[in-house]
């Protein structure tokens, strides 16, 4: 049976029957040299099929598919690049091994290669806590400015790194606590006085000669065995230094007046247990390296 073919008055082509706002679609060919190329493809594709690695065998191992004739396989080609990576890593790893800290700094080569594994190392596992940039944030210090709470040395950070923090799987972790005097042993008049003396230290409140007076004796009796007479901080004991203006937990009127108050205790995790001794080393003196390093 026949049918009416409507063609387009402007080019004699065939249209499709679709309409849209008066607009008609023309059932114009696809170019011989597209269809062709597209038959190419096809071709190419079961040709890839039979040759490569291509189709799942229904296993839940990783190597149930389909090898292909080739026996090609990118997993075996990063596993030659991988083993061929760690061979020109050993020479390195296990002169870093061998050295100590100082001569890892003092060499060119292991120092390029312990900055570049350090700076994995951090991205890895400390940068969650203390930014990518190593920038801290409030209660996780800043690693790139010169404030050490528990000492800036190479041989410092690497012995935080071991044993973290009131970290109590260890026994060589660094540990004091700050009392809270709030809980009876100072009156909350007291603890704002002392908050203010604080704030004297580096410049940021005044007191009258009274308060002043006042609130000294009371550092005297309850601070300063910790964080020294003059508030310059006792590394030893991990007590801050109180008169850089550089704060791990805010440094306003507020913030000092509640650390005064319920005592802070942070807590870094060791990483002798996560971590070999290499990655350790390397992560001490990308640390170092920061800016910040004594």
């Amino acid at each position: 049976m026949a049918t009416n073919v409507e063609r387009d008055e402007a080019t004699g082509t065939e249209t499709t029957g679709h309409e849209w706002d008066g607009i008609k679609e023309l059932n114009t060919p696809l170019p011989k040299w597209w269809v062709w190329v597209f038959y190419a493809t096809i071709v190419w594709s079961i040709a890839y099929w039979i040759a490569m690695p291509a189709w799942p065998t229904g296993g839940s191992g990783t190597d149930d598919y389909t090898k292909g004739v080739l026996g090609y396989s990118q997993r075996n080609v990063v596993a030659e690049q991988l083993t061929e990576a760690r061979t020109k890593q050993a020479q390195y790893i296990d002169a870093i091994a061998a050295a100590d800290l100082e001569q890892i700094a003092a060499d060119d080569e292991l120092l390029r290669f312990s900055l570049a594994g350090g700076a994995a190392a951090f991205g890895d596992n400390c940068a969650a806590c203390h930014g990518s940039g190593a920038q801290g944030f409030k209660g996780y210090p800043n690693l790139n400015d010169d404030a050490w709470i528990w000492g800036g040395t190479l041989e410092d950070i690497h012995t935080t790194l071991l044993y973290g923090i009131r970290w109590d799987e260890f026994d060589d972790t660094r540990f004091n606590d700050m009392p809270a005097y709030g809980d009876g042993i100072l009156t909350p008049e007291e603890i704002d006085l002392v908050a203010d003396y604080v704030l004297s230290l580096s410049g940021q409140a005044e007191l009258s000669d009274a308060q002043f007076k006042e609130a000294a004796e009371i550092y005297a009796i309850q601070c300063a065995a910790c964080h020294g007479d003059e508030g310059e901080g006792i590394t030893e004991l991990g007590a801050p230094n109180l008169r850089d203006s550089i704060w791990l937990y805010g440094g306003d009127k507020a913030d000092i007046v509640e650390t005064i108050t319920h005592s802070r205790a942070g807590v870094m995790p060791g990483w002798v247990d996560r971590l070999d001794p290499v990655t350790i080393k390397q992560l001490a003196v990308y640390v170092h390296s920061l800016g910040g390093g004594q």
